[in-house]
Formats: C-alpha cells, sequence, structure tokens
C-alpha cells in the first residue's frame, strides 16, 4: 500500500478513461451489427509536480516502481474514502529539472499510470506490510 500524501508524492491531476467492449458483426447492405461483450481497458493516470524540499522525491517514485516490480495489483482509495478498486502500476514516468548545486533535482514532475483489475482477483494483491505500513503509520504522527 501507498499513501499519497504531501510528505510523500501529492499528485494534482487524477485523469481516468474507461473503455466498453463492442464486438462487431458486418451485414450486407446496412450498417454492422454491435454486441457488448463486457467492460475493456480502465486506466487511471496521476501525474503532478514534486519539490523534494517540501514533499517526497525520487526516493517515492522509487518505492512505486518497487511496488511495479513485484507485478502484483493495489487497492485504489481516495482521501474521501471512495474505493476504486484493485489496479496494478504499468508506468511510471519522471523528469527531474532545476537542480541544486550537487546534482539533486529541486524539481521533479511524474506520471504514474494504473490498470483497472478484476477485483476479484485477490490473488494479485499486493503485500501490504512490505510498502505503507511504517508510511502510514507515519501518516498520523
Amino acid at each position: 500500500m501507498f499513501v499519497f500524501q504531501t510528505r510523500s508524492i501529492p499528485y494534482q491531476e487524477l485523469q481516468r478513461s474507461t473503455q466498453w467492449r463492442h464486438a462487431s458483426q458486418s451485414r450486407v447492405g446496412d450498417r454492422p451489427a454491435y454486441q457488448f461483450v463486457g467492460p475493456g481497458a480502465d486506466t487511471i493516470t496521476l501525474s503532478g509536480t514534486l519539490l523534494p524540499e517540501f514533499t517526497g522525491g525520487r526516493l517515492d517514485l522509487d518505492e512505486i516502481r518497487d511496488m511495479a516490480d513485484e507485478g502484483k495489483a493495489w487497492p485504489l482509495v481516495e482521501g474521501t474514502g471512495r474505493q476504486y478498486g484493485l489496479w496494478v502500476i504499468t508506468g511510471v514516468n519522471e523528469t527531474s529539472s532545476t537542480f541544486f548545486r550537487d546534482g539533486a533535482a529541486q524539481k521533479i514532475e511524474f506520471t504514474i499510470t494504473l490498470e483497472h483489475v478484476d477485483d476479484q482477483r485477490t490473488d494479485l494483491i499486493g503485500n501490504f506490510t512490505t510498502y505503507g505500513i511504517a508510511r502510514f503509520a507515519g501518516a498520523f504522527v
């Protein structure tokens, strides 16, 4: 579990794209016939800017990468309590700019891409004790 908060990776934008699948059957002299065959891809893109002096930084993004390396699904829950279900991390992009004298970035822009998986696939859920329990507890300090 990763807790998005001011001290870690506060995203400024959440973009969601949801699709549905419809199979088509060509017909002579008429438009194709369509049949609904189920949900399609459901993608969330989180993006924002980190200022490591005030927010999280490269280590927090590396923690997200470590979670993605596991290939597991993670629950996504908004601060309001809204539950989005289980998601896998499919991409992390970062751009560092405006550097300190030692080469550390003052500004890191990031994008994290998530794909929704079947919520019944509890076998895909990542290990919560590996990530975030200490961070989650720290959120209340």
